[in-house]
């Protein structure tokens, strides 16, 4: 059978089907539409509570390194690994070594279909989910950019400013991301598996809501690719000192990712993004080790910040000259430090013991912080206004410098692939599938359009960010138009909804598996209001938690376009330029 692969590459286990001689039938029960707006809230709940209940029944100990590079990570194994229960009968019968997708070991060819009970579809839907909360730890900290923009964002505001506000939203990501694992227990089932962030959404407030948060990740997906794409052209700019035209050097990262873009299978992609977190480790040391030993890139600081050379200045609260909008954009890159999130439910779809990834979140979002924050005061204290975004390339030595870029290439390359991946993967499933009806990616003509697709993903995300070739504005309007939105705004709102449905709900009331019917004795305000108020203090902290967040969203958007245009007015900025950012 296919294993649950990250981010819809494969789809999960638990919504195979099959059919014909010699395959597994698989129980119409199982035969469910995954976003059928007939499926009640109440009916997600009933068979979410049977799931939990079940899993903990038959809980097995997980060793700590199951699944430690998930199944996005490793080659989809053979359906002939799982093995259904079968009867003596059966097994004369000549049916062996059947797996859930249909796959099985030779057999005559009048051999009849194999049809399974609910607990056999059970047993072999979760025989493929083994993460533990150890996979989950490592998985978060690679879904990371790196801490390169923490440094410049401690420019923009200073040390206490700064550090307050990196404890504050590391804090509230961790709580968000609370709040998601407490929804995806609750919605979760075996027979409704949810798959994406979008799912939660769709159970919680309907169609709308999933279209919504599709869309956000979809665009913050795409914008992460063409960061990506200006980062390694002002790479490659530095390493050619400035001799090749800046636009050129970013087209030939769009024309590699539209080739690399073509591997469809994130399997292949695995050992490259496990070599990519230790080519960021040895980055981050190499900064921190020579932005201690030598003078700022005045240079790159100039056409960067507008920082003009001179004395070092280093300051406890906001800098004098840095306006309320550029400290905004600062506080963005705390945000985009914590923005794991958009794939955390991908994550807990693959873990043997969901209940399990408070552990891993919480591990990995404290490992995230201590990184983020020491990177970033300790290259502050060397380099203080003259720190840029990525701070490798505020190196004066041109060659550790060019060290730095070049891991820095190939890193970012490795990541761009990734989130292009996903982030084709997405826009087809949820746009040219659902609403256009496209052939699935596994079929000959879903490969076809795929050869295509990939292409326009690369030239839009191309277009879009060198028009902007501003890194810091960038990852501050992402942060805030996205990021915020899945680690911050979307987890209480969600939450809320799913709080006070379950209020609601009275005596009497719920999903009714015999007839497979659900009751209500009432609609409408009176409901909502009557759920809102069982747990009004709790609920009334979400809407706070939620408008906070909201409010934070439009002012970093503000914010960030602010700032556009400012480095424009200034001529610090121009688009689809060959002068480089780094004035290099």
């Amino acid at each position: 059978m296919q294993n649950a692969g990250l981010a819809l590459d494969g789809g999960d286990p638990r919504m195979e089907n099959s059919g014909g001689i010699g395959t597994v039938d698989i129980p119409s029960t199982h035969h469910q539409k995954l976003h059928d707006p007939n499926v009640t809230f109440e009916e997600y709940m009933h068979y979410a509570a049977i799931t939990r209940a079940d899993e903990r029944n038959n809980e097995e100990p997980v060793p700590a390194t199951s699944g430690l590079s998930f199944n996005m990570f490793k080659k989809k194994e053979s359906s002939d690994n799982i093995e259904l229960r079968r009867t003596p009968d059966e097994k004369h019968a000549g049916v062996s070594g059947v797996g859930v997708s249909g796959a099985s070991s030779p057999v005559g060819p009048s051999a009849p279909a194999y049809t399974i009970s609910d607990q056999d579809y059970v047993q072999a839907s979760r025989a493929a989910r083994t993460a533990s909360w150890l996979a989950v730890f490592y998985l978060i900290t690679t879904d990371i950019l790196g801490p390169f923009s923490t440094p410049w964002a401690f420019a923009q505001m200073g040390y206490g400013m700064a550090t307050g506000l990196y404890v504050i939203f590391g804090a509230l990501a961790g709580y968000g991301g609370y709040l998601l694992w407490r929804l995806y227990l609750a919605l979760d089932s075996d027979r409704y598996p949810l798959k994406t962030y979008g799912d939660i959404a769709f159970r919680t407030f309907g169609t709308t809501a999933r279209h919504t948060v599709n869309i956000l990740q979809s665009l913050q997906l795409l914008l992460n690719v063409g960061i990506i794409i200006v980062v390694n052209g002002q790479s490659l700019s530095q390493m050619s000192n400035g001799s090749v035209c800046f636009i050129i050097l970013c087209f030939v990262w769009a024309i590699v990712g539209m080739f690399g873009g073509q591997i469809r299978t994130l399997a292949r992609l695995g050992w490259l993004a496990n070599a990519a977190i230790w080519m960021n480790v040895f980055v981050i040391l190499v900064t921190m080790g020579i932005t201690a030993n030598s003078a700022p890139n005045f240079v790159a600081a100039l056409a960067s910040n507008g920082a003009a050379q001179g004395p070092v200045v280093k300051t406890a609260g906001p800098p004098a000259g840095v306006e309320f909008s550029g400290q905004v954009v600062g506080l963005m890159q705390a945000v985009f430090s914590y923005g794991g999130a958009m794939l955390f439910v991908e994550f807990m779809a693959e873990m043997k013991k969901p209940w399990d990834f408070w552990k891993g979140m919480l591990c990995a979002q404290v490992f995230i912080f201590v990184c983020y924050l020491t990177f970033g005061l300790v290259v502050y204290s060397y380099q203080g206004q003259f720190a840029i975004n990525p701070a490798y390339q505020g190196i004066s030595s041109y060659a550790w410098q060019t060290v730095g870029n070049a891991f820095g290439l190939v890193s970012g390359m490795i990541a761009a692939f990734l989130y292009g991946n996903i982030g084709v993967k997405v826009i087809y499933s949820n746009v040219l599938m659902d609403l256009f009806n496209f052939p699935a990616l596994e079929t000959k003509k879903g490969k076809i359009i795929w050869v295509v697709v990939v292409p326009i993903y690369w030239a839009i995300a191309f277009i879009v960010c060198c028009a902007i070739p501003q890194v810091s504005n960038l990852s501050g309007l992402v942060a805030a138009a996205c990021i915020l939105q899945f680690s911050y705004t979307f987890p209480p709102f969600l939450s809320l909804g799913y709080q006070i449905k379950k209020d609601a709900m009275q005596p009497g009331e719920g999903f009714d598996a015999a007839t497979g019917q659900t009751i209500r004795h009432d609609g409408g305000m009176g409901r909502w209001m009557r759920g809102y108020k069982k747990h009004m203090l709790y609920n009334s902290w979400h809407v706070f938690f939620f408008l906070g967040s909201l409010t934070t969203a439009i002012l970093g958007i503000y914010s960030a376009v602010t700032g556009m245009i400012s480095a424009y007015g200034n001529n610090t900025s121009a688009t689809f330029s060959c002068t480089s950012p780094v004035g290099a």
